[in-house]
């Protein structure tokens, strides 16, 4: 009689076997392996699994991928790092001349989105590295666009089959006094309810799965709450809630981590309310669930959990949103800041100011009152005012600068710098980055040029103090691990 009591575990196969499994796996699945048990753990540090990631994302390096016979674990890695980083010199890249200064850039996908006064011009990326410039235009807007913004395709009434499960909208705001829904080129809804110029547009949705909302800030000082799921052109009944108790124009809005009902906003004269989506805002107040107010003018503010990080003046601190009281605040010690960015990940802050940057460590600086930055990233001409931050780098550049730079998030050594435009004349006015990719728009009173770099397959290493280094054939160390994730 079978002894139903019996099972096999996953730990009772053989190495190889569970390697050949793991050959259909992503990275991400590999990751999460290592991380579930030692014996997992030792499974992932097979050579055979690391060959075939090497081939599927590097096929152009072949010939030294099958030269190895050790250590690819660590060259992957290696190599990874150094490209999230940007440290080689021969990116695709592809520049395309624009007749206007550019106000905003996004990067998403197969596309990048770049806005322009009132215009709206959307590239494909394929396109571009096919070296075709063509883009589609949307000029509905009828004055300068304000915020731009990406929004899960399936949140809306326009989803509806699961072959585009992973397509997002772009929603726009305008001082045209009106927020504009796009999809497949066109203007598919148009929202209206601010008596005034709209301002600014929340970074995420709020809501659960029964319903999805956006939020918008305006210069009427009111925060309004949208629905994704109306329909008709005009968005019908697509206003759900008016918020009021500000008394001057909302200038950021960030949803927060803890809880996916809080929105915060923050108006020009640095005053912080937390509005609750989920409760019924008939009494024009009773939405708004905590106040604060920080001095100096507000630079960035962004949330993190039950956490608000605020840049406002000279100073960098954090609100504990449970209780509305101040977690740190620190001056910088830097003068007056025009950018700030935050990687929660790593407890890393950044600040621009006039011609540096500083990182900062939140964890030393907390509540200390005095800041002593982590490293100053220098070398800028004027002020820093685009920031970028992600596990591997940080992106900094201004109006003023012909390059952007690049830093290690971990040490922030400077690993590569980029010009702007194909003329050393122009200065920075817009730039977004995504993993590999990277694109800035310079400018300078007579043109303006995109610069799209993307160094997925990149094989030449570069330095700061010689133009080209390292073999052809990409050389990798083994200096350790780093954060990756599957893209």
């Amino acid at each position: 009689m079978a002894n139903h009591d019996s099972t096999t575990k996953v730990t009772d196969m053989d190495m190889d076997s569970l390697v050949h499994c793991a050959s259909y796996l992503t990275l991400q699945d590999i990751f999460n392996m290592a991380i579930s048990c030692k014996f997992l753990n030792r499974l992932v540090y097979s050579d055979s699994i690391w060959r075939r990631l090497f081939r599927e994302r590097w096929p152009q390096l072949e010939p030294y991928i099958n030269s190895q016979t050790s250590g690819l674990r660590e060259s992957y890695l290696a190599r990874y790092n150094a490209l999230q980083q940007f440290k080689f010199v021969d990116p695709l890249d592809f520049y395309v001349h624009t007749e206007a200064k550019s106000s905003d850039l996004l990067l998403s996908k197969n596309s990048l989105f770049l806005s322009q006064g009132s215009l709206i011009q959307i590239f494909s990326i394929d396109n571009l590295l096919e070296g075709k410039a063509s883009f589609v235009s949307l000029n509905d807007h009828r004055a300068r666009i304000t915020s731009m913004r990406l929004f899960p395709l399936k949140e809306t009434s326009l989803f509806r089959n699961e072959a585009h499960i992973n397509d997002d909208v772009l929603v726009t705001s305008s001082c045209d006094h009106s927020i504009r829904l796009w999809w497949k080129g066109s203007c598919q809804r148009c929202f209206r309810g601010h008596n005034g110029p709209v301002t600014v547009l929340s970074d995420k949705l709020l809501g659960d799965e029964n319903g999805k909302v956006f939020a918008s800030g305006g210069e009427d000082s009111t925060v309004r709450l949208w629905s994704l799921k109306s329909t008709g052109k005009r968005g019908q009944h697509a206003l759900k809630a008016t918020l009021y108790g500000h008394e001057k124009p909302i200038v950021f809005m960030s949803v927060t981590g803890h809880r996916a009902s809080l929105i915060v906003s923050m108006s020009k004269d640095s005053k912080v309310r937390v509005w609750d989506a989920s409760i019924s805002s008939s009494d024009r107040n009773s939405s708004c669930v905590g106040m604060t107010s920080v001095p100096g003018v507000p630079v960035g503010m962004k949330c993190h959990d039950s956490l608000l990080y605020i840049a406002s003046g000279s100073s960098i601190g954090a609100v504990d949103l449970r209780t509305m009281k101040p977690a740190f605040r620190t001056s910088t010690n830097q003068g007056k800041l025009y950018s700030f960015d935050i990687m929660h990940s790593k407890f890393l802050a950044c600040t621009g100011g006039l011609s540096r940057a500083m990182l900062w460590d939140i964890r030393k600086n907390a509540g200390t009152g005095e800041a002593g930055p982590m490293a100053e990233l220098d070398g800028h001409i004027g002020p820093v005012t685009h920031l970028h931050m992600d596990p591997y780098k940080i992106v900094t550049g201004g109006p003023e600068d012909t390059h952007v730079s690049i830093w290690a998030a971990d040490t922030g050594n400077q690993t590569n710098f980029l010009s702007c435009s194909p003329r050393d004349s122009s200065g920075c006015c817009a730039m977004a980055a995504d993993g590999f990719r990277i694109v800035t728009t310079g400018y300078n009173q007579e043109y303006g040029a995109l610069c799209f770099r993307d160094f997925n397959n990149a094989v030449c290493s570069g330095s700061l103090d010689e133009h080209v280094t390292g073999s052809k054939f990409w050389c990798p160390s083994t200096s350790g691990d780093g954060d990756v994730s599957d893209s």
